[in-house]
């Protein structure tokens, strides 16, 4: 059962293994691995905005380039880990799975597992939760084949992030797969971490002073809380108390069927209105906020612009749905005896 509410850095015992992540962003899935004793010797992202605010705050061992053309650098591990694109699965994109670029990504996993002799022992793969559905299913069953093809024993469920102490509607599919030929058929024994009710909302986690940048104009106003327009109609609501998704790009202000907007009157109280752009008492979420609904830790340093910190956010996996599935795999390899430290 999980158990942890709010994560701050934790310093664990090492277990023995090693990591190489790909699509890092700005490390949310390493930073669970970190936290629960793995060393990620390398990691990889093509954004040089994530790469920068992964060396502020994570480690200086990721390489910033196109895994595409650089995949040979990959240095063999004992476990693989990665995020990799989600627009060409996701229901807010086209859909277009194998047929879009970042859909073929897969396929350089597949190049960076057969990369050395001696495999990964593990994998884990973070992608949204319409990956197990895109295409009537055969998408997935695709990549499972070519995994089981490798050697492995593949695992898929959905875990939401606001099962795991954090208030925000976040399903994404992990897929965690181990070598048939290390773990034999022990390696069907994995379960997936549980999560727990959750007992926070997200004005337990809003930010005591807003900047007025951060409130909605009056003019704007109507445009935001508006339930679509011509043929398309999805409610809008503000105030909700368990977030929406984060996306890359909630920097665009969508409308509120989409991002997430909550009325502060305190803060609101603070301001004088202008002529030029009186203000409602409306606001998006801050960065902070969005910092929190995430999972990472209070030390964590702001180095690029607000843009910037809602795409990376947006982007990232929630910290605390990593922790608790690398603590699953830390109690399936005790449970099968498995020391990687003798």
């Amino acid at each position: 059962m999980w158990e942890e509410k709010k994560l701050e850095r934790k310093t664990s015992k090492s277990n023995g293994l090693t990591v190489s992540s790909l699509f890092s962003g700005i490390g949310g899935l390493d930073l669970g691995f970190v936290y629960s004793g793995y060393d990620v010797q390398w990691a990889n992202d093509l954004d040089k905005n994530a790469v920068q605010i992964y060396k502020a705050n994570v480690s200086s061992k990721i390489v910033e380039g196109d895994i595409t053309e650089m995949y040979d650098e990959v240095p063999q591990s004992d476990v693989l880990i990665g995020g990799f694109p989600c627009q060409p699965f996701s229901l807010m994109g086209k859909q277009k799975g194998f047929d879009d670029d970042r859909g073929t990504l897969f396929f350089t996993i597949q190049q960076i597992i057969e990369l050395h002799e001696e495999k990964p022992k593990i994998l884990v793969l973070e992608n949204v939760k319409n990956l197990l559905t895109h295409d009537k299913g055969k998408t997935f069953k695709k990549m499972k084949g070519i995994l089981e093809k490798l050697g492995y024993v593949v695992h898929a469920k959905i875990l939401d992030t606001k099962d795991f102490g954090l208030p925000q509607t976040r399903r994404r599919v992990f897929v965690v797969a181990f070598r048939h030929d290390y773990f034999g058929d022990y390696a069907f024994n994995y379960e997936y971490p549980e999560g727990k009710q959750l007992d926070e909302t997200v004005y337990d986690i809003l930010d005591e002073d807003v900047d007025k940048k951060y409130f909605i104009s009056e003019k704007m106003l109507p445009t935001i809380l508006s339930s679509g327009s011509g043929g398309y109609y999805s409610k809008s609501e503000i105030d909700l108390d368990i977030a929406r998704p984060l996306t890359a790009t909630m920097h665009k202000m969508h409308r509120a069927n989409q991002d997430n907007y909550y009325r502060d009157e305190k803060n609101r109280s603070r301001f004088e209105d202008t002529t030029e752009r009186p203000i409602s008492s409306v606001r998006r979420l801050t960065p902070n906020e969005c910092r929190k609904l995430q999972g990472f830790p209070s030390d964590w340093k702001y180095v690029v612009s607000d843009t910037q910190l809602y795409r990376q956010f947006g982007n990232a996996v929630s910290v605390n749905v990593s922790y608790a599935v690398a603590q699953s795999i830390n109690r399936f390899l005790k449970d099968g005896g498995y020391d990687f430290n003798k």
